[in-house]
């Protein structure tokens, strides 16, 4: 069974109308003692790092992310959250799954980039299984991440290149929303979902 990681701090109603949808089978993650039993992982997020990893870390899962070694899905915050450190306030360390960091994202476009953007798929990986080459999946954040060309599964443009899907091992993340991404979105939380049985 799917876990969604409920911290307090994710886009939860939206995602679990999604997997319903799909009819995909998830139980809510609250605390570390409900992870080992779950073939994999879901970690959303909205808001600010800061308050993210404060929350993931308060509640002790983010210790238990850190050792786990099934498959998990950080979305939007929660992918960013995967990563090493954020600069969004105050330089913040973050769960250093995912070599890099985050940075905001600057020039003359509105910030934040909200709305439909265009994946560039670089690396084929499960997630990206089946996605047209032409796919829109739906963004909502201030901040980018900066990783190494080998993390990097596809990217949108944004007054530059942005980091959309990212991985290592057995983790990945989406900038995007997938959940209210359409039919792209859902095939890609369904990739997700077959690459954890």
């Amino acid at each position: 069974m799917i876990g969604i990681i409920d911290y307090g701090a994710g886009n939860m109603f939206s995602l679990k109308n999604a997997l319903n949808f799909l009819g995909v089978k998830f139980s809510i993650v609250t605390n570390p003692s409900q992870i080992d039993d779950k073939t994999g992982l879901i970690l959303p997020g909205v808001g600010a790092f800061p308050e993210g990893i404060k929350r993931l870390t308060d509640s002790g899962i983010a210790n238990k992310l850190k050792t786990y070694k099934k498959p998990l899905l950080g979305i939007c915050l929660g992918m960013q959250l995967l990563f090493e450190e954020s600069e969004e306030f105050t330089p913040t360390r973050g769960l250093g799954l995912i070599p890099g960091r985050l940075v905001k994202i600057t020039g003359e476009l509105k910030i934040p980039h909200m709305g439909w953007n265009e994946l560039e798929i670089i690396n084929h990986s499960k997630l990206t299984i089946n996605i047209p080459l032409t796919s829109y999946v739906y963004f909502v954040h201030s901040y980018k991440a900066i990783t190494q060309a080998p993390y990097i599964e596809a990217i949108t443009n944004y007054g530059g290149p942005v980091c959309a899907i990212v991985s290592s091992g057995n983790v990945a993340g989406t900038q995007f929303h997938p959940e209210i991404s359409g039919e792209v979105g859902l095939k890609i939380l369904m990739n997700f979902v077959g690459g954890c049985l």
